[in-house]
């Protein structure tokens, strides 16, 4: 069979935005203290709970909304106000319904949606270049999550991977579920 980019560049962005991403976002608030999700270090800082509500506006602004079509409701700047909120099975549970959705989404595409223009958030852009930004930005944010979660969780709380025999295998998916290639 041929490689297909397109269907690559799909299957992967289903894997990090509908796997991988919310798997070591759920370990990490796993192993937080609860009383820290809404902890922040200074006035200029998120907590975890504002990053989780902010990926979850974005992955809903941009790919739910502005590639899938559903009417936009994101509220930017609620996202980041927050001062309290959701303990974390409901921020898990926002996330990872936001997932689902753009996951959806993104089942439904094939590579000649890709190429198609659209507006979002103020931007003209294309599907590809949408579903792009989402996983980087996405990426980002985990990171920032994950270093919180590290500041606050016991040490050794948090293990993304099992190393036996000189295999990174994840402990963030699923069981029988493995990365697309």
């Amino acid at each position: 069979m041929a490689f297909d980019p397109a269907a690559t560049f799909l299957a992967r962005s289903r894997y990090y935005l509908g796997l991988e991403y919310p798997g070591k976002i759920r370990l990490a608030l796993t192993a937080m203290p609860e009383d820290r999700l809404w902890y922040r270090p200074n006035a200029s800082s998120n907590s975890a709970g504002n990053l989780v509500l902010h990926l979850a506006g974005n992955v809903r602004q941009w790919i739910v909304s502005g590639v899938g079509g559903e009417p936009d409701v994101r509220t930017r700047d609620a996202e980041f106000a927050a001062r309290d909120g959701d303990g974390r099975d409901g921020l898990l549970g926002h996330l990872e319904r936001a997932c689902a959705d753009a996951v959806a989404v993104l089942d439904r595409l094939d590579s000649a949606a890709l190429g198609e223009a659209r507006h979002i958030q103020g931007r003209e852009t294309n599907v590809m270049a949408a579903i792009y930004h989402v996983v980087e930005h996405f990426s980002t944010h985990t990171g920032q999550l994950i270093l919180l979660a590290k500041a606050s969780a016991p040490e050794g709380a948090i293990r993304f991977y099992d190393d036996t025999g000189g295999l990174a295998r994840p402990l963030f998916l699923p069981p029988g579920v493995s990365d697309p290639p």
